[in-house]
């Protein structure tokens, strides 16, 4: 109990604060930086370093309540192949802008509810997008899989494709709490998901789970995590449920009063964290787990850990580039944002521009911040003469934030001089900590709880 309150005494249950798949975060992007920057910063890659490729896939044919995506509902396919064409469009763009000779080191399809595709659509899509950018040998193909929205055509179609890495969505198997969320899925169905992606020769298995879920409790989210360790997955993302309604309206749906608690939620997530260690996973940041030897681990253990979009990764691709509504570029000169309504995204692209419609320019503090935010958030350590190599003596200037950390966890956190890390118990603080380097704080910004 001592420990807990330490935590809280810290601001644990009280903080607002940024994920930090970016920095700076979208809050901070402008409309000043849009489709112009985007094109020039696309012509000028470098065509020897390959390139990750995220393509939004915002349909679904129902939205679950407690989703804060930008997606929509739809329930005939004429909107979804409408989309494809529209993206076959933004490619043939891109051809006209990229450098020859690019190539993609991963591409991760994301929603929305990508596996909304049928088969056609499925080969269609990942065609276009190899025609434009071709693959490298060892590249990595992700999918998010509804397994409500999956069969064995989808299946064979998208390992066809070369998936090799699937991200099955399952959040609580709870009937109870299904409802409270609008997404009904029974165990088997997902269990029979699984089975069809490792029988067509799927490699790696991801699956994300919620904490904080409504009437969520300690029974139901220990039975939860049993039915996931039953089905054996590579990797797990175990994220804290965002309420925030002024953002997702259909989160207003959801009955506040059945969430759990501040408490009640930091004591769901260690559960699910006691309970993957003791099966043998590795913990891999502030949120994911893997098993030894898969590459989620090895990047941990060897310092090529990174987080983006998709949370924690072992991509080592430098530049990101979105495809389809409200998709995020990370590109060397910052970031840029597809416009985020699908029509709005749609008028542009049909109007023979690319689509995007605010970001951020990335300064030299910028760039250096991101990367110390990306150190705690990925080691839970700041080492400002590693940081150091790369830009140089503007590091010291981060000294006086360390020491005002110091200040203020006291013991929580360990180091001197130029080096910090958070300590194994504090660890729950490591986004408010990360949240001390940034220099961006927008005015009215309104973020999610960091327990």
């Amino acid at each position: 109990m001592k420990q807990i309150d330490r935590l809280r005494t810290l601001g644990l249950f009280d903080a607002r604060v940024p994920r930090y798949t970016s920095y700076p975060t979208a809050p901070v992007f402008s409309t000043d930086v849009c489709a112009p920057q985007q094109a020039s910063a696309l012509a000028a890659l470098d065509p020897a370093e390959p390139v990750s490729v995220y393509i939004h896939i915002p349909f679904c044919e129902r939205l679950c309540w407690f989703c804060a995506c930008r997606t929509q509902g739809t329930k005939t396919l004429s909107p979804v192949e409408s989309y494809i064409s529209t993206l076959e469009q933004e490619l043939a763009l891109l051809a006209d802008t990229l450098p020859e000779g690019l190539r993609m080191g991963r591409m991760h399809w994301g929603g929305g509810t990508p596996t909304i595709l049928p088969p056609a659509l499925i080969r269609r899509l990942a065609r276009a997008v190899k025609a434009v950018i071709p693959h490298t040998d060892d590249w990595e193909f992700s999918v998010e899989i509804d397994p409500t929205m999956v069969d064995r055509d989808k299946i064979a179609a998208l390992a066809d494709e070369g998936l090799n890495r699937a991200s099955i969505g399952i959040q609580d198997f709870d009937p109870v709490v299904q409802k409270a969320i609008g997404r009904l899925q029974p165990f088997g169905v997902t269990r029979a998901c699984v089975e069809g992606l490792r029988a067509a020769g799927i490699r790696s298995l991801n699956a994300d789970l919620v904490y904080g879920l409504p009437h969520q409790d300690l029974a139901r989210l220990d039975d939860t995590v049993s039915k996931v360790l039953d089905l054996k997955p590579d990797r797990i993302a175990l994220f804290g449920y965002a309420h925030v309604p002024w953002m997702s309206k259909r989160q207003q749906l959801i009955d506040e009063d059945a969430l759990p608690k501040e408490l009640e939620r930091y004591q769901l997530s260690e559960l699910a964290a006691r309970r993957f260690g003791e099966a043998g996973l590795e913990s891999i940041g502030i949120d994911h787990f893997a098993r030894p030897g898969d590459a989620l681990a090895l990047a941990a253990s060897s310092g090529r850990l990174r987080r983006n979009f998709q949370g924690y990764v072992d991509d080592a691709c430098a530049t990101l580039i979105g495809l389809g509504a409200s998709s995020i570029s990370r590109l060397p000169t910052g970031y840029i944002q597809n416009a985020a309504v699908t029509p709005a995204y749609v008028q542009r692209i049909e109007a023979g521009h690319l689509a995007g419609a605010r970001g951020h320019m990335m300064s030299d503090d910028d760039l250096m911040r991101a990367r110390a935010i990306e150190m705690i958030m990925c080691t839970f350590k700041l080492d400002l003469e590693t940081l150091r190599d790369a830009h140089g003596d503007a590091v010291d200037q981060l000294r006086s934030e360390i020491a005002l950390l110091r200040d203020r966890f006291g013991e929580m956190v360990e180091g001197r001089g130029a080096t910090m890390s958070i300590r194994p118990e504090a660890r729950a603080l490591t986004r408010i900590i990360a949240s001390h380097f940034d220099a961006h704080v927008p005015e009215g910004a309104r973020y999610s709880q960091a327990s």
